[in-house]
């Protein structure tokens, strides 16, 4: 009998488990983001959607490249879990992986953020670039900034 017992428990574990799983891909909508002021078809654009603990860092959650459009460059993310992110993107003109910067460590390639973000002496606030992604898709426009001429 507690064999038979133990089985049905398993057997309830491991379908909420699955339940659980498929409800949490379920969640996942897709982050659309267009790259406005894009002056040159040099390289491409990087994207990067990060959490608060990535956001500034080489490394993010979620990474992308696109051939650089001139205009309007846009990519799709098309499944990103419900949280609490924030955009960095950067024209990589030099198909290096790196944002060259200048003596000063200003960018000489283009940079943005969502939301716009001010700039601020080390890159903007999270909270200034951070948006909420849940079960429905997300649709976000930043203008490719260039700090140097």
């Amino acid at each position: 009998m507690s064999c038979l017992l133990r089985r049905r428990s398993q057997s309830v574990i491991v379908a909420w488990a699955v339940a659980f799983v498929l409800n949490q891909a379920a969640a996942a909508a897709s982050v659309t983001i267009g790259v406005s002021n894009v002056r040159s078809p040099m390289g491409h654009i990087r994207f990067s959607i990060c959490s608060r603990a990535t956001f500034l860092h080489d490394s993010c959650e979620f990474e992308a490249r696109t051939p650089a459009i001139v205009g309007t460059t846009t990519i799709v993310f098309p499944d990103i879990p419900p949280g609490r992110y924030a955009v960095q993107i950067f024209q990589d003109e030099y198909d290096d992986g790196i944002v060259h910067r200048g003596m000063l460590g200003i960018p000489t390639e283009g940079i943005g953020f969502s939301n716009d973000a001010a700039l601020h002496l080390h890159g903007p606030k999270f909270n200034d670039a951070a948006f909420d992604v849940g079960d429905r898709a997300v649709a976000l426009t930043i203008r490719l900034r260039r700090l140097m001429p």
